[in-house]
């Protein structure tokens, strides 16, 4: 008699298989997986089923927050940030989904509306900072807003080349990025490029030299430039 054996990669992939879905995992965990894996839909309900027994933990929420964000629910998505503030307000990064979320709301509606939530977008920022001296991600949302707020309603290079500075300290990558960021949005080009290599020397991840090429590119009209320099990191890695 034959006897046919899996070979050993499939033992151990049934295995993991049976492990993940037996009861040795909880629903939080199953449900932790889907997202990960971005099955975001089957998340979401799984998410939701957990969140019946327990209102008010913490990872669901986020979670369930993240997944309406994805989604463009920005309503949906300040709905479990803005409690999740509530249960903790002192963590950082709730702050700055809420605020990110509200300054996205924002961007889809009228002006008029939109004006009304800049304070509000700000202090949400503002806060994830006070909270987190380091935070890099609030850092370059304020940017962002500085930037493309019109002057009348409070856009400043100045306020938005003070965050640069700050994360120049904290990320001096992140911080040279920034610096070429602003100096690109005012085409400034050639202020930009020098920023952005700077960000390629202490760097030297894809994203930095992606900014690069795209300004040379996109802003400066030399797209040999950008293909050599993409091509220079393809061969470094």
């Amino acid at each position: 008699m034959k006897i046919n054996f899996l070979p050993m990669k499939s033992h151990l992939v049934i295995l993991i298989l049976s492990f993940l879905f037996s009861n040795n995992i909880g629903d939080f965990e199953k449900a932790e997986l889907l997202f990960k894996q971005a099955k975001y839909d089957q998340a979401k309900l799984a998410f939701e089923s957990y969140l019946k027994d327990n209102a008010n933990h913490l990872k669901t929420l986020e979670y369930l927050g993240d997944i309406e964000g994805i989604y463009k629910s920005w309503d949906k998505a300040m709905f479990y940030y803005g409690k999740l503030i509530k249960l903790k307000p002192g963590e950082a990064d709730y702050h700055y989904k809420f605020g990110g979320c509200l300054g996205m709301k924002a961007k889809e509606s009228n002006k008029f509306k939109a004006l009304g939530m800049i304070d509000d977008i700000k202090a949400s920022f503002e806060k994830a900072i006070a909270l987190d001296p380091n935070h890099i991600e609030a850092r370059w949302a304020l940017i962002e807003l500085y930037l493309q707020l019109p002057g009348i309603v409070g856009g400043s290079e100045k306020k938005a080349q003070r965050y640069a500075a700050e994360l120049l300290k904290i990320s001096p990558v992140d911080g040279y990025l920034a610096q070429g960021r602003i100096a690109e949005y005012f085409d400034r080009n050639k202020e930009a490029e020098k920023f952005y290599l700077k960000a390629i020397a202490i760097g030297g991840s894809k994203t930095t030299y992606q900014k690069l090429a795209n300004l040379y590119k996109n802003k400066m009209n030399q797209p040999e430039k950008a293909k050599a320099l993409l091509e220079t990191y393809k061969e470094k890695k």
